[in-house]
């Protein structure tokens, strides 16, 4: 078998079991009265300097998971296409916006070739967390997201931190459960812990030209701890000591990562 049918595989049997929980109706109730919330606050702030209105835009997001990002950005305005290996995120995906009304094209494809996507076709071209961790093939992924976005079309990421990659999850003390350049694959499923120069080497080989980059530290509700769910086993106290990085020698390290490209 493939590796990226026992991606498929994988995310079909988790679409309807571990994350079944993010189209719960209080989720997208929440999404629904602020679709900003599917953003991090700083790559929303990047989002919306490229783009003041996103009205009548096209947009791709390609490996679209839950496709809280597709809600958010039809809810702004947006003609948006959601692309992902995974046939059952996207059937998910397309019951929430039938459910509600909203035109949405759901598209079954591998982000590494967007076959079915047109060439030259979009305004923004956004990856958000978690993405880069599936991909087998960072030039071919970059070099097709190129592909389909328009001229001067701008793509932008969001997605850990490549220097998390190293550590372990001790919020004690730094524990080191592999070395930086341990790329993968790594387990039966196969995933892949890219650097950053790998990523920024691989937007620069396919034309894009880099434009801005964040590199975004813990905050309330952004920590990977938090996103995770494990918040809701903690005390307040506790939750707060997560972003003291006296406390907890993790938070002295960047945990998220956004770059803004563009053709």
């Amino acid at each position: 078998m493939g590796k990226n049918n026992k991606v498929k595989e994988a995310w079909n049997e988790w679409s309807d079991t571990d994350f079944a929980k993010y189209r719960s109706d209080e989720r997208i109730s929440k999404l629904i009265a602020r679709p900003e919330s599917a953003f991090h606050h700083t790559t929303y702030a990047m989002i919306k300097e490229g783009f003041p209105s996103l009205e009548g835009k096209r947009i791709c997001v390609p490996s679209s998971g839950d496709n809280h990002a597709v809600f958010a950005f039809h809810l702004m305005g947006a003609t948006v296409t959601s692309v992902d290996i995974s046939e059952r995120q996207l059937e998910n995906g397309a019951g929430i916006a039938q459910k509600h009304g909203w035109d949405i094209e759901f598209v079954c494809d591998d982000t590494m070739e967007l076959g079915k996507i047109k060439s030259n076709d979009y305004d923004l071209v956004y990856t958000s967390n978690g993405v880069h961790v599936w991909i087998n093939d960072l030039n071919s992924m970059y070099q097709n997201i190129h592909r389909v976005l328009k001229d001067n079309g701008t793509y932008l990421m969001y997605d850990v931190h490549p220097f998390t990659r190293p550590f372990g999850d001790d919020t004690k003390q730094i524990s080191v459960v592999r070395p930086y350049d341990s790329i993968g694959p790594h387990g039966v499923i196969p995933t892949y812990t890219w650097r950053l120069q790998d990523i920024m080497n691989a937007i620069v080989s396919s034309g894009l030209s880099i434009k801005h980059i964040e590199e975004m530290y813990a905050e309330y509700n952004t920590y990977w701890f938090e996103v995770s769910g494990d918040r809701e086993e903690m005390s307040k106290e506790e939750v707060e000591r997560l972003y003291k990085w006296e406390h907890n020698p993790l938070a002295a390290i960047p945990q998220w990562l956004s770059i803004n490209a563009a053709k």
